[in-house]
């Protein structure tokens, strides 16, 4: 075994820069434990054990995972018990949830942190194959003296990721031996065993979650293709993906020249998008059917083995979006606009899942009211709770979201608030503008959606939250992501869906939209309104910068200055009239010249075209 000084000195050399001949995922950890988190690896430290109390909290928010994997855990551990292996299942933050080792060697095992309730986040034990593969999301062995803690090099580990069914890391499972032959490929066969495993754990996990949908397995040979599928996709009533598993999928797509396309983006998309298979053929791909006729064609033209299981609960066909009628909840979002429409189709049958969704769009185009719609027309029974993080000051945000304990700080109310996070709780949380929440709010609300709690300000116990996600944002999260003003993380965690609102000029339903917000505007008032024609046209041309609320504001002044319900140009905003002042008077290129005329004054030039002053500079504005 390497000492523990030249293993220090290796570290040190790969810190400035040197090649190193150890896999690069080692490399890239050793890098994170020295750069990211400060790590020293001359200070060795002692494997960490959680305490009871802590423990029990990450074993009841992992008791669905841990029942589910439990016999997939057994029947590994009978394949390896006879070569000293222990089995690790740890949860996203790398607790150990479950543990399977021989009692012989209990306290060998819990001093090297072989043990349940040990912690293995890369941030605290260095380089190690849990906390490498948290980060990767890739299956990893860190073997002897890859670990960054010298108390670590005589462990040997392999680990591999299991996903949820919208494709989010939930779980770790880890091989180890206290000692092990030098060589690391004699873990190759470890590794092997330990991603079937967890292949397993993710099919079981999508059959328990979709007890109501389709399931497709698929394998790229037929002998397994009913009893250890590559991969599973779940499907809902109207052929749309809902779940599937990860850990297969990926080598599975790369066989069928599906290149770079993530679990998240399956979601909510038919399958016949990916495959040429509609919904009433699955019946066909059922077992007992001749596996030679169990073949399903991807869009690439390559072929894969498929076996269909239908639905426990029985099978409910959901009508195909032209034919549906679409939930009255989202009647009011179009008015034949064909983009639109597809969106409300889209948004309809989304909306009964618990997938997160961002919603892009321009300031002003409807983002709320999409958002209220996808709630009202789904399951959740809880309140509709909206927070613009935008319009909340920066040193607000915290405790109005997350709430705070009694006395929590200084002018806190002495029986403590509830934080609107803890306001959705068994509801819909509608975080309007979150591409302005702080980097700081980012990490906690992403605690939030992996942990399904929430810790108040100052409070010492975390309180259970079970909420629907919607977010929004006028802002590309992509970029902000890329500039390092988002989290990746969380980004991914918001976008299983995204649905992009067209802004109002790009719509083709403006006018039928004008009609609609009149009527109502005529409801609300108790009146009837009615647009001449230079009024509607001047409507019409408008850009609509402001989108929808600048026009529902626009038609608000213009019914509250008409006369009898007659909507004139004299009833409309300033900005509009001026629009169609410099439409009918000088050119936009002429009016420079015009007020070289005017002797460089506003006031003259103003008083020669029949316009405000205000008008004249908002125009010389946008030549300039």
């Amino acid at each position: 075994m390497v000492s523990t000084l030249s293993h220090i000195k290796e570290i040190e050399r790969v810190a400035m820069g040197a090649t190193s001949p150890r896999d690069a995922p080692v490399v890239q950890s050793w890098l994170r434990c020295l750069n990211d988190y400060r790590l020293d690896p001359a200070a060795a430290q002692e494997a960490y054990i959680v305490p009871e109390v802590k423990l029990r909290e990450h074993r009841e928010q992992a008791e669905e995972l841990i029942r589910i994997g439990r016999s997939g855990l057994e029947r590994l551990f009978s394949q390896v018990v006879e070569q000293n292996y222990v089995l690790l299942l740890s949860d996203a933050r790398g607790v150990t949830v479950d543990f399977m080792g021989d009692p012989t060697f209990d306290n060998q095992l819990r001093k090297a942190g072989l043990y349940l309730g040990s912690e293995w986040s890369e941030n605290r034990a260095g380089t190690c194959a849990v906390g490498a593969c948290i980060v990767s999301g890739e299956p990893v062995i860190i073997h002897q003296d890859d670990h960054f803690d010298t108390s670590h090099i005589g462990l040997t580990c392999t680990a591999a990721p299991i996903f949820d069914t919208l494709g989010d890391l939930t779980a770790v499972l880890d091989i180890s031996q206290l000692r092990s032959p030098t060589a690391k490929a004699s873990q190759q066969l470890a590794a092997h065993l330990v991603a079937s495993t967890a292949r397993r754990i993710e099919l079981a996990n999508l059959m328990t979650r979709t007890r109501n949908d389709w399931v497709l397995r698929l394998a790229r040979s037929p002998e397994f293709l009913d009893v250890d599928p590559d991969a599973a996709i779940a499907l809902d009533g109207s052929g749309r993906i809902t779940g599937m598993t990860h850990g297969g999928f990926g080598a599975l797509a790369r066989a069928m020249n599906m290149h770079g396309i993530v679990t998240r983006r399956f979601i909510g998309q038919p399958i016949d998008s990916f495959f040429d298979i509609e919904l009433d053929d699955l019946p066909l791909l059922m077992r007992g059917q001749p596996n030679g006729d169990r073949l399903l064609k991807a869009k690439s033209g390559l072929a894969v083995f498929a076996s269909a299981i239908a639905p426990a609960a029985g099978f409910r066909r959901v009508p195909s979006a032209d034919v549906a009628k679409i939930r009255s909840p989202f009647k009011d979002l179009s008015f034949g606009d064909p983009a639109m429409e597809r969106l409300q189709a889209r948004a309809a049958k989304l909306a009964g899942r618990g997938i997160p969704i961002l919603i892009q769009g321009e300031t002003g185009s409807g983002k709320e009211y999409l958002a209220r719609a996808i709630h009202d027309s789904g399951d959740a029974a809880g309140k509709f709770v909206a927070v613009n993080c935008a319009a909340i000051p920066e040193q607000l945000m915290e405790s109005e979201l997350f709430g705070y304990a009694p006395g929590a700080f200084t002018g806190a109310n002495q029986k403590g608030k509830r934080g609107l996070i803890e306001e959705a709780d068994g509801g819909t949380l509608f975080l309007d503008e979150i591409g302005d929440m702080p980097l700081a709010l980012q990490s906690r609300l992403l605690r939030v959606l992996s942990e399904n709690e929430v810790l108040p300000v100052g409070a010492l116990k975390a309180r259970p939250v079970h909420l629907r996600l919607l977010s929004a944002s006028h802002r590309d999260l992509a970029e902000l992501v890329a500039l390092g003003q988002f989290r990746q993380d969380l980004y991914y965690r918001l976008n299983a869906v995204t649905l992009a609102l067209p802004p109002l000029r790009a719509r083709q339903d403006l006018s039928a939209m004008i009609d609609h917000l009149l009527q109502r505007i005529g409801r609300d008032n108790g009146h009837f309104y009615r647009l001449d024609a230079s009024a509607r046209a001047a409507l019409l041309r408008h850009g609509w910068p402001g989108n929808i609320r600048e026009l529902s504001n626009a038609l608000r002044v213009a019914a509250a200055l008409s006369e009898s319900g007659v909507i004139t140009m004299e009833c409309l905003p300033e900005t509009l009239c001026d629009d169609e002042a410099l439409r009918s008077g000088e050119p936009a290129a002429d009016l420079r010249r015009a007020l070289d005329e005017c002797g460089n004054n506003v006031s003259a030039l103003a008083r020669k075209l029949g316009v405000n002053r205000s008008t004249i500079h908002r125009r010389l504005k946008r030549l300039n």
